[in-house]
């Protein structure tokens, strides 16, 4: 896997769009690969961690931030990574992380874009060779990411110092186990209670009455057989947890293996069914939509400009028709004139031969139009609705008809294809059953455990109460007398369950020690060459073994000891879990002196992976190991992130400390 690009916006202390290439480059002639380390220099508060929390948090969503957390908490720390600097309140953000990742010997480009704006659910996209897998669910996109890169073995390759610190610090082992119990796929069996020795003061017995005796003796009998009852209760409680355990990882075992065999998919079968349903009678609906435009008014708007000319040449008609009628009229009514007037002076006849003569030739200078359709005005007012009005209004809605027609047919082939990917009911059954079944078990195993462990508790609870009884008899005799009870059945069930643990992973133990010894003796200074370790196959903690093998304690380790022990166990970690994957260290040189800071920047950073993103102030990665023969020949590019106090906001700037200095006095 290589992380090629980073882009982010408006997310944590960075305003704006940034985008970050992290794919290594080759950097000089006849260099075969790549160098692999791309650094990132800034000031504490700058923004080096939300360089990693934005490669998680697009990754895994809600797992970025831990376990056990619900939708409500999951928006909150969503809205709390959207910028808010000064003068600006943004309402959204978001992370766009391209990286490429082979599969079964085939590479693909991934690009991941996981969005959101404040008080809303987050949005994934992504994209499989620039094609987006627009057929996936929210869901299923983040399962096959969790798929991809498994969110527990992530953890051991993105960490920051504060891991570290935890890892190298921790007394107790627990964080290791939590890191084995992830990579191992185990869980180790409870340690069985160590303070199960009860003390009783036994009576002398020659110096109380017979019948004092008799009840000491039946209350001590009492008490052993609740005490025997009750590690028996114990024991059958712990195995009862182990046997939930086991059953939860075959659970999961199962659940993949659905998941593999389509489960994801043919979970939303239905669903998707239920919408091709609704879709298909969208669509009949649109079909009966475009025949009844198509059959009413919808040509007249297929050809705008011969609808025109037939309006043109009707307005041409009916004016031509009113003029005639208008001349016509006038005619009757002079010749009616002529002849009223026919009895009068010549005056009056000069004056209407004049008037016709004036008609004559205003007749003549009017336009001839011949008339072809003659329509009555009705007509012509009802074709001219039809083209100016009614035949525009039914073209919008068969066009609107029409777009959406293309988009219902073609989510109904998005859908289609995905009812053809996902396996028929049948196909699952046996899963589905085995599923099913595994759940009853775990169901009964968690009901037996309960009922156990209480039974348990009433055996310690009627144990004590006897011993109780014995120390008022003996307090009232003013005989005292000890006793311890018996731990032998814990001691032997919890030396079984080690056993048992052990053999379970003696394999994958040898091998993580094997891994833990080359890289500590790689790491340590030559004085430390001389010490060897090995697993607790019971806590799974590295122990530290001297010349004289003996364990040599963490407390007594330097600080810079501590690093390198926990940088050590990382490592065997990280190659025993097989994934060949980025690493993304934030501030590891924090707590190291010069010599451990020397070892580790000559055979831990060029070596640890194909890529390695460092995220280092400027007294770690400082210019005696950015320029020297340490790192100059394994850095890829460098980035400063420079922090403006007045906008409480960070930039990047390719270039590092002292680099982006010579060229600013430049």
């Amino acid at each position: 896997m290589i992380i090629k690009s980073l882009v982010i916006n408006n997310f944590r202390v960075f305003r704006g769009v940034h985008e970050i290439d992290l794919e290594p480059r080759v950097t000089r002639k006849h260099q075969t690969a790549a160098s692999p380390i791309v650094l990132f220099g800034g000031l504490n508060g700058a923004g080096k961690t939300s360089i990693l929390s934005a490669v998680r948090v697009a990754l895994y969503g809600r797992a970025a931030f831990g376990r056990g957390m619900n939708s409500a908490q999951y928006q909150e720390q969503l809205d709390a990574l959207i910028h808010n600097g000064v003068g600006i309140s943004a309402d959204k953000a978001s992370i766009q992380l391209i990286f490429t990742h082979s599969q079964n010997g085939v590479e693909s480009e991934y690009r991941v874009t996981r969005g959101w704006k404040r008080g809303q659910k987050d949005k994934l996209v992504l994209e499989q060779n620039n094609t987006e897998l627009s057929s996936m669910s929210y869901d299923q996109c983040q399962s096959f990411l969790n798929e991809l890169i498994p969110p527990g073995i992530s953890d051991l390759f993105f960490f920051d110092g504060e891991k570290i610190a935890d890892l190298a610090e921790d007394e107790s082992g627990e964080v290791l186990q939590t890191a084995v119990r992830r990579l191992l796929g185990i869980d180790v069996a409870e340690r069985l209670r160590s303070d199960l020795a009860i003390y009783l003061k036994r009576h002398d017995a020659a110096a109380m009455p017979d019948n004092i005796k008799a009840q000491i003796e039946k209350l001590e009998s009492d008490r052993t057989a609740a005490e025997h009852a009750a590690v028996e209760l114990t024991n059958k409680a712990s195995l009862c947890r182990a046997k939930i355990e086991l059953i939860a990882k075959d659970i999961e075992k199962t659940e993949l293996d659905l998941s593999s065999r389509g489960g994801a998919w043919a979970q939303s079968r239905e669903q998707e069914k239920a919408k091709q349903f609704e879709l298909d009678a969208e669509r009949k609906e649109l079909e009966k939509t475009l025949r009844v435009e198509i059959e009413g008014d919808l040509p007249f708007a297929l050809a705008p400009n011969a609808m025109q000319a037939l309006l043109a040449q009707l307005e041409a008609e009916k004016k031509a028709k009113q003029a005639d009628s208008f001349n016509s009229e006038l005619k009757g009514f002079l010749t009616e004139l002529e002849h009223k007037l026919s009895f009068s002076l010549s005056n009056s006849f000069v004056a209407l031969e004049t008037i016709k003569e004036c008609l004559n030739e205003r007749e003549s200078q009017q336009a001839k139009t011949d008339i072809q359709l003659d329509l009555a005005d009705r007509e012509y007012d009802q074709i001219k609705a039809q083209i100016n009005s009614q035949a525009p209004s039914s073209y919008k809605r068969f066009d609107e008809a029409r777009k959406r027609l293309a988009i219902v047919e073609g989510q109904l082939d998005s859908i289609s294809i995905n009812i053809a990917r996902a396996p028929e009911q049948e196909q699952l059954e046996t899963q589905l059953e085995a599923l099913k079944e595994l759940n009853s078990r775990r169901t009964a195993a968690i009901v037996e455990h309960r009922d156990t462990t209480e039974a348990a508790k009433r055996k310690y609870r009627e144990a004590i109460d006897y011993a109780r009884k014995v120390q008022k008899l003996h307090d009232k005799h003013k005989v005292a007398s000890t006793a311890e009870a018996s731990l032998t059945n814990a001691q032997n069930t919890h030396a079984l369950l080690a056993e048992f643990s052990e053999q379970l992973t003696a394999v994958r133990v040898k091998q993580l020690e094997a891994e833990f010894i080359k890289s500590y003796q790689k790491l340590a200074r030559k004085e430390d060459l001389q010490l060897s370790a090995r697993i607790n196959t019971t806590t799974f903690d590295v122990e530290l073994i001297d010349e004289n093998q003996h364990i040599i304690s963490r407390r007594g380790l330097s600080a810079g000891e501590k690093q390198i022990y926990a940088i050590s166990i990382l490592e065997a970690l990280g190659k025993t879990s097989g994934k060949k994957l980025p690493i993304i260290i934030d501030t590891p040189l924090g707590r190291l002196d010069s010599k451990h800071r020397d070892k580790l920047i000559e055979h831990y950073f060029p070596e640890a992976s194909h890529q390695v993103i460092i995220l280092s102030t400027d007294t770690e990665i400082d210019e005696s190991y950015f320029s020297s023969d340490y790192l100059k020949d394994d850095i890829s590019h460098a980035f400063e992130i420079q922090f403006d106090s007045l906008t409480k906001s960070s930039r990047l700037r390719e270039g590092y400390f002292w680099i982006q200095k010579i060229k600013e006095a430049i």
